[in-house]
């Protein structure tokens, strides 16, 4: 269950009368609607409010049916038994809002529109400053001034204890108007409720009833379709709310505000949870592969061939290719090697220390070296996006850019089984592979293993590595191939290489159903 939804079983346990136990002692709410009706009736003669064309009064049957309820408008009584949404005990009683209410109204947009709105004066509420239950949201709000307020906008001025339900776009936000937020007026997206006597219905007890599930879907579902979702006035005035005594209203309230702070502490230990689970696979792979590039996902084996024969190796054989011209010649070639446990690397002839850019110790028959020396990286072509198409018997070579595959072409640059590291783009740094025929476009940097480096090896592990930290800040975000062969690897013998993909690869398919 959901911090919502512990919220919404408690409103609707509240208005089910439910959520606390009934008192035979309590005035019924028959006699308390008497006293509103009887007030109503002084206002109207006072000529302090207009008299209602159709007031409603819903009643129960005499005939021993206690869950039967008429309805009683002008002198027309019908049978509502069917629109009653749910049972309540029998010192309870159902009402339209419009009865208990003296004004069910809307607020008013000044002339001019955003022209009117001030930095400073009378504050003007919107839809989105009624956040919601009780709560007034006042970081965003317009301001009108005084003459606006007093004559244009007459109609919308806020009192103290109005009720707020908003009407267009998110509805049925609720909020209570207090002396403290006055003076306020509204939009035309706010509705107002006023009621006839706020010493006979305690106002939360309405707030939470409004905001009840069955209430609030009652309402929405009535809503007008129109470009913005709205509610009407006589939506609002016709809801059905069930009335209990009002010591059971402040029983209610008092029981729903003791439970509301710990709805609250579930609700942030929720939203707490379901971060983790969305962010917690993410993290464990991560984690894994942080493991396996510091030698700590599997055990060494003594008996492998060390890391640098593997890459004596490498050099040898990507020197036959520089002489056979298939790859150029690194004109800064990086050697690295440790003496008096410490790290220095060599090039063009300098020696230095590079102790402080190692980021972390690796086993002993592991070493050190730059992605260049590994590794042959060369950047795509430039294709035009006309000959990038879906799929079909014309277009047979898949085209990856630097989010991976766009389409495919009729052509092919690379044949083989290549890591792409992504260079253009938020997503820059990131790693896909390609095999067999492809092209490779001036956003893919195509990368050439040498003397049977696991190519799954060379994915993971400059996965591993957070390439899209050396991007470039800009607008549009690159990552430069000069820049690329340059950072630092840990280079396995190859032996645990092919024990590193192995145990990794047994582990992600559980990662991925978490």
């Amino acid at each position: 269950m959901t911090g919502q939804q512990l919220k919404n079983s408690i409103l609707q346990m509240a208005v089910q009368g439910k959520l606390v136990p009934q008192d035979p002692n309590d005035e019924p709410a028959s006699v308390l609607l008497e006293r509103i009706r009887a007030e109503k009736e002084r206002l109207i003669k006072e000529k302090k409010i207009k008299k209602e064309k159709n007031p409603s009064v819903i009643f129960r049957s005499t005939d021993n049916s206690p869950y039967t309820f008429l309805e009683k408008i002008g002198d027309e009584i019908r049978d509502i038994s069917d629109e009653i949404p749910f049972d309540i005990p029998e010192s309870w009683e159902w009402v339209r809002l419009s009865t208990i209410s003296t004004v069910i109204t809307k607020g008013t947009t000044p002339r001019g529109g955003n022209v009117a709105y001030l930095n400073k004066g009378i504050g003007f509420l919107r839809a989105e400053n009624v956040a919601g239950l009780d709560k007034l949201c006042k970081n965003n709000l317009n301001y009108i001034d005084e003459e606006t307020h007093h004559n244009f906008l007459k109609r919308s001025i806020l009192n103290e204890n109005d009720i707020l339900i908003t009407i267009a776009g998110t509805l049925g936000r609720t909020a209570i108007v207090r002396k403290k937020d006055l003076p306020l007026n509204a939009n035309q997206a706010v509705s107002i409720v006023r009621l006839v006597n706020v010493l006979d219905i305690e106002l939360k007890y309405l707030i939470f009833a409004l905001n009840s599930p069955n209430i609030q879907m009652r309402l929405t579902e009535q809503k007008k379709i129109t470009a913005i979702p709205n509610l009407t006035l006589e939506i609002i005035s016709d809801c059905f709310i069930p009335i209990p005594p009002l010591a059971e209203q402040h029983r209610i309230v008092a029981k729903i505000e003791e439970l509301l702070p710990y709805i609250e502490n579930y609700t942030e230990v929720e939203t707490k949870l379901n971060a983790l689970n969305t962010t917690f696979p993410t993290q464990l792979k991560k984690s894994i592969l942080q493991q396996a590039v510091q030698g700590k996902l599997v055990p060494q084996n003594p008996d492998d061939e060390p890391a640098s024969v593997l890459l004596e190796r490498i050099r040898a054989e990507k020197q036959e290719l520089i002489k056979a011209g298939k790859i150029k010649k690194d004109k800064n070639e990086s050697v690295i090697f440790r003496r008096d446990n410490s790290h220095y690397e060599m090039v063009s002839g300098v020696e230095r220390c590079i102790d402080d850019e190692i980021p972390f110790e690796v086993p002993e028959n592991w070493c050190w070296c730059k992605i260049g020396t590994i590794f042959d990286l060369q950047a795509g072509k430039n294709i035009q996006a006309s000959e990038i198409n879906d799929y079909n018997s014309d277009h047979i070579y898949p085209c990856y850019g630097g989010n991976g595959i766009r389409g495919y072409v009729e052509t092919y640059n690379r044949d083989g089984d290549y890591p792409l590291i992504g260079r253009q783009g938020a997503l820059c740094g990131n790693i896909n592979r390609a095999t067999g025929r492809f092209y490779a476009t001036e956003h893919a940097v195509a990368v050439t293993c040498f003397a049977q480096t696991d190519i799954s090896w060379a994915c993971l592990f400059l996965n591993a590595l957070n390439l899209n930290q050396y991007a470039t800040a800009t607008a549009q975000p690159g990552l430069a191939v000069a820049n690329i062969v340059n950072v630092l690897i840990p280079l396995p013998p190859l032996s645990e290489q092919h024990r590193i993909v192995e145990k990794i690869e047994e582990i992600m398919p559980f990662i991925t159903t978490l």
